[in-house]
C-alpha cells in the first residue's frame, strides 16, 4: 500500500506548473520504541491534558490553541482561523530562485521529502524543471506552508526524480562563537598535522550508507528479548577510564604504527584467501 502524501499541490516555476505531492524521505517505523507503563500492573498509560489552574481533566471537545501575550494571558486561535492565513505557498510551491549546491550551509538543512508528480500529464513540466537544475548543477530555493508554518524548500534532482529539503531560518541557528571563541589559534606543527594526515589516508574510504550499524539498536532488541523469556539482566562491566594522552606525537606515532599492522594483517588474509581459491 502506497504511502499517504503528506501535502498536495503545484510545484511552479514562472508560467511552468504541474500537480505534485510530497513524501517524507524519512521514517521511524524500525526504531524500538517504548511505552509508558504501570509498572505495578504491567498496564499501559495514558497522558491526560489538566487544567493548569482548577487541575481539572480537560476533555477533547474543550482541548484548543493559544499564544501567550503576556504571564498567564493567552489569546486562543482555533483551526478555523489558522486556516484563514493564506499565502500562496500554502498549495503551491514558488520557485524563487536557483543557487549553487555548493552555497548551501549544511546547518540549515532539515528534513528530506521526496517530490512526486502526480498523474502522467505532469511529468512532463516536472521532468522538464527537474533535467534543468541538472544540466546546470542548480538548488531550487523554493516557499511552502505546511503544518501551519512557512518553510524554505531546497529542491534539488534526485535518481529521477526531484528531492526537496526544509531548510532552517537564520533565527533558528545558535551563533558558533559562542562556543568556538575560547578556541586559541594555534598553528600545529608540521610533523604532527603530517602523522594526522597520515592517519586520515589510511581510514579513507568512500560514503556508504549500507555500513551504517545502529549497534545501540541490536543491543537494545537483544535486551527486550532476553527480558521477554525472563532471563537475567547483567549490569554492564565497569570500564577503566581512558588514560588521557601525554604525549601527542607519540600517540600520532604509535596510531601509524597501528594502522600499518591492521594494513598488513588484511594484505596477509587476502594473499591468503587467494591462495585457498587457488588450491581449491
Amino acid at each position: 500500500m502506497a504511502p499517504r502524501p503528506y501535502w498536495k499541490g503545484y510545484l511552479k516555476l514562472s508560467l511552468v506548473s504541474c500537480p505534485v505531492a510530497l513524501y517524507p524521505g524519512t521514517t521511524q517505523a524500525e526504531r524500538t520504541h517504548f511505552h509508558q507503563i504501570n509498572t505495578r500492573t504491567g498496564h499501559r498509560l495514558r497522558q491526560q491534558m489538566v487544567d493548569e489552574d482548577s487541575g481539572r481533566v480537560v476533555d477533547t471537545e474543550h482541548k484548543g490553541r493559544g499564544y501567550e501575550l503576556s504571564k498567564g494571558r493567552y489569546v486562543a486561535i482555533d483551526d478555523e482561523e489558522l486556516a484563514s492565513v493564506q499565502l500562496e505557498s500554502t498549495h503551491t510551491i514558488e520557485i524563487d530562485s536557483f543557487v549553487p549546491k555548493d552555497e548551501i550551509d549544511e546547518r540549515y538543512i532539515e528534513k528530506p521529502y521526496y517530490i512526486v508528480p502526480t498523474g502522467k500529464d505532469a511529468e512532463e513540466a516536472y521532468s522538464v524543471i527537474r533535467d534543468a537544475m541538472r544540466d546546470k548543477d542548480k538548488v531550487a530555493l523554493a516557499r511552502i506552508v505546511m503544518a501551519h508554518r512557512e518553510h524554505v524548500l531546497a529542491i534539488q534532482p534526485f535518481e529521477n526524480g526531484l528531492i526537496g529539503y526544509t531548510l532552517r531560518y537564520p533565527y533558528q541557528l545558535r551563533e558558533p562563537k559562542s562556543y568556538f571563541g575560547e578556541i586559541r589559534a594555534r598553528k600545529m606543527p608540521k610533523d604532527m598535522v603530517s602523522l594526522a594526515e597520515h592517519i586520515l589516508e589510511s581510514k579513507s574510504g568512500h560514503f556508504n550508507p549500507k555500513t551504517f550499524k545502529d549497534q545501540y539498536e541490536t543491543a537494545l532488541k537483544k535486551l527486550i528479548r532476553r527480558k521477554a523469556k525472563g532471563k537475567p539482566i547483567e549490569p554492564p562491566e565497569e570500564q577503566p577510564p581512558a588514560g588521557n594522552v601525554i604525549n601527542l606525537m607519540d600517540a600520532l606515532r604509535r596510531s601509524v604504527d597501528g594502522g600499518k599492522g591492521r594494513a598488513a594483517n588484511k594484505r596477509s588474509r587476502v594473499k591468503k584467501a587467494k591462495r585457498t581459491r587457488k588450491a581449491a
